[in-house]
């Protein structure tokens, strides 16, 4: 758990994270995920000067229906605001399609090339209000794989009129498979799910928890977000004391 001053601070940490990974590492796999949450970062992303022409690149999820160039489609989003800007390689960038004829079948394709690619490296996360990560809404399976999924009243709710009902989304055990996983969580109306997946149970109802599994989670959240937990002054202490092993 990271706690910054602010939104803008939260996505500095984020950048962080991703330029270690490509200090060590020249043409990674990155997990994107979508909404308000990420923009700072991918902002930043975009400005930082990395090279990510070797990347391969995947996203958490899809909404049904929705084709390529739709309005609200995710792989627009991600188009404009991250990858028409990186020089990225075509042929690396698998994008979950919404609109494919058979949604089991890609999303066993999608499995399968996250695997030919050698697993993704560093998995971009947000939090839904309901503690869903990707579309993996309460009550989905700690264990779940890509699949088609229905999406709850809240999300549909958060995400507006007009919203298709289902989903394709990696499962949770699909994201609990990448190398480290990187949430950003900022602003007030996050501070109850940023709770209950750090110092709640494990549990399938709030999916977010899966987390706690993971050896290689970070939460980096903002002050708002984090005005719930109990133990955000042990969150910060230890942040501030990380790199003061052995002095």
């Amino acid at each position: 758990m990271i706690i910054r001053p602010d939104a803008a601070g939260a996505a500095e940490t984020a950048l962080d994270f991703v330029r270690r990974l490509y200090d060590r590492k020249p043409d990674p796999v990155l997990g994107l995920a979508t909404g308000k949450t990420p923009l700072a970062l991918y902002g930043k992303m975009r400005a930082s000067g990395l090279d990510f022409s070797g990347t391969h690149f995947f996203n958490l999820d899809e909404l049904v229906g929705l084709g390529p160039d739709a309005p609200n489609s995710f792989r627009r989003f991600l188009r404009e605001n991250l990858l028409d800007g990186l020089g990225v390689h075509e042929e690396r960038v698998r994008l979950l399609r919404g609109d494919a004829k058979d949604l089991e079948r890609e999303a066993a394709d999608y499995e399968a090339a996250i695997k030919e690619a050698g697993g993704i490296d560093l998995q971009i996360l947000g939090l839904g209000r309901n503690g869903h990560i990707g579309f993996n809404e309460p009550g989905s399976s700690l264990g779940s794989r890509t699949r088609p999924k229905t999406l709850d009243r809240e999300t549909l709710a958060d995400y507006g009129p007009g919203t298709p009902r289902f989903s394709i989304t990696m499962g949770i055990g699909t994201i609990l498979e990448a190398r480290v996983l990187l949430m950003i969580a900022t602003g007030e109306a996050k501070a109850e799910a940023v709770r209950r997946i750090a110092e709640g149970p494990l549990t399938s109802e709030t999916p977010g928890s899966a987390l706690q599994l993971h050896p290689r989670a970070h939460l980096v959240v903002d002050e708002a977000a984090a005005s719930r937990l109990a133990r955000a002054d042990y969150w910060r202490w230890v942040w501030e004391n990380k790199w003061r092993v052995g002095q």
